[in-house]
C-alpha cells in the first residue's frame, strides 16, 4: 500500500508553516523552558509538533488497522455509517459532507471509534464496529486510546496551572465517569485529488493528537490570507487546541482554522492516511468560559467578550450541531454551512473568502 508504507519527499516550493517543536518528556518533567514553548504555541497559533510522546508503536499499528478497515467493501462499511443526525461515531463515506459554503463534496472517508467503546470493550457503549476493528481493539485500539488520553491529560494539567485554575478543574470536565464525544479516527484520502478533503474548520473538542505521514494539513495563521501546509515530521505528532478549550479559557488558548487538502507535489499520487485522537468534554458539560474559577480567564473575557463563547450549549450539542449541518443531506443553502461553524465565527465575517475557497 504505497501511501502507507512509502513517504515521498515533501516539496520545498509550497508555503509551509514552521510549528514549534515541544518535547513531551520535558513537559512531564516540568521543564520551564519547554512549558513556555507550549504556552506560546497554544496561545498564538494553537498548533505545535510534539516529539517523545511514547505512543509511536500504537500509532503505527493504528495506521495498519485503518488501512485494513477502510479497504473493506463499501457495502460492509456502510453498515456502520454515521447517518445524518449529528452522530460522530462510526464510518463516514466519501462525498457526504460539505467543504465550503457552495456545498462542494468532501473527498475523504474515515472511521471514528468512541473512547467510551474502547475503554469498555467488549461492552458496546455507543455502537459496534467492523470486524477489522474488533479484532484489534484489545491489543491496538484501546492502548492507543489510553495512551493518547494520558498525553492530552498531561497537557490539560499544564494548561490548568497556567490559566490560574485549581488542580483538576479541566480534568473533571473530561473524566470518564460519564459519556463523552472523545474518539479515535483513521482517515483515508484517495490519490490524485484536486479539491479539499475536509473544508476549513476549527476542531469541535478540547485537544487533538494527530499523526500524518504525507502532507495535506493546512493552517491559516492569524491575520493571514494565505493557507500554509504543515510538513509531517517522522516521530512527531501534530497537536492543536479545539473549540471547547478555547471557550473554557475565554479565548486565551486559540482554536485555529485548518483544513485538509491533497498532499503537495509527488505526494499527491499516493493514498493518504492519518490517525488522530480527539479529547472532548463530557457530553453534559456546558461550554462557557470558566470565569468564576480563574481571574486570568475573567480578565480575558472582560477585555474581549465573544458572543460564540456563550452559546449555552453542551459539548454534545455543540458537536452534534456542527456535524449535522455539514452533512449534505441536511443542506438547505449557504446558511447551513455558516450554521456548522464553531469559534471561527468572527474570522468568517472578517475574511470569508479566505476560509471558504477550496483552492
Amino acid at each position: 500500500m504505497p501511501g502507507l508504507t512509502t513517504t515521498p519527499s515533501f516539496p520545498t516550493h509550497v508555503p509551509t508553516h514552521s510549528l514549534v517543536v515541544v518535547d513531551y518528556r520535558l513537559l512531564e518533567a516540568g521543564d520551564h523552558d519547554e512549558i513556555t514553548k507550549l504556552w506560546h504555541a497554544a496561545t498564538h497559533l494553537g498548533f505545535w509538533y510534539m516529539r517523545s510522546h511514547g505512543v509511536e508503536w500504537e500509532v503505527d499499528a493504528m495506521f495498519d488497522v485503518g488501512a485494513e478497515t477502510l479497504a473493506l467493501p463499501l457495502s460492509e462499511k456502510m453498515k456502520y455509517e454515521q447517518g445524518d443526525n449529528g452522530d460522530s461515531f462510526g464510518y463516514k463515506a466519501r462525498g457526504t459532507i460539505a467543504t465550503d459554503l457552495y456545498g462542494t463534496r468532501d473527498t475523504v472517508e474515515f472511521l471514528n471509534i468512541a473512547q467510551d467503546d474502547a475503554l469498555a470493550w467488549p461492552h458496546a457503549v455507543h455502537r459496534t464496529y467492523p470486524s477489522t476493528v474488533n479484532s484489534h481493539m484489545e491489543r491496538v485500539v484501546a492502548p492507543f486510546v489510553r495512551k493518547s488520553m494520558a498525553v492530552n491529560n498531561t497537557l490539560l494539567a499544564i494548561f490548568e496551572r497556567l490559566l490560574g485554575l485549581t488542580k483538576g478543574a479541566l480534568a473533571v470536565l473530561h473524566a470518564t465517569d460519564a459519556a463523552s464525544g472523545s474518539e479515535a479516527r483513521v482517515v483515508k484520502t484517495p490519490p490524485n485529488q484536486s479539491s479539499a478533503g475536509i473544508g476549513a474548520h476549527t476542531d469541535f473538542g478540547t485537544l487533538t493528537f494527530l499523526h500524518n505521514r504525507l502532507g495535506g494539513l493546512q493552517v491559516l495563521p492569524p491575520g493571514s490570507q494565505e493557507w500554509q501546509y504543515v510538513k509531517p515530521l517522522p516521530g512527531h505528532a501534530i497537536c492543536n487546541i479545539g473549540d471547547a478549550l478555547a471557550i473554557f479559557s475565554g479565548g486565551i488558548l486559540r482554536s485555529n482554522l485548518h483544513r485538509l487538502m491533497p498532499p503537495p507535489g509527488h505526494q499527491s499520487r499516493y493514498e493518504r492516511y492519518s490517525v488522530a485522537f480527539f479529547t472532548r468534554p463530557k457530553n453534559a458539560v456546558v461550554l462557557r468560559p470558566l470565569l468564576e474559577k480563574s481571574r486570568t480567564i475573567a480578565d480575558a473575557v472582560a477585555k474581549n467578550p465573544r458572543e460564540e463563547f456563550n452559546s449555552g450549549t453542551t459539548a454534545a450539542e455543540w458537536t452534534s450541531r456542527r456535524i449535522r449541518k455539514l452533512r449534505l443531506r441536511n443542506r438547505k443553502g449557504p446558511e447551513t454551512w455558516y450554521e456548522s461553524k464553531g469559534t471561527e465565527h468572527q474570522a468568517m465575517h472578517l475574511g470569508a473568502g479566505a476560509i471558504t475557497t477550496a483552492a
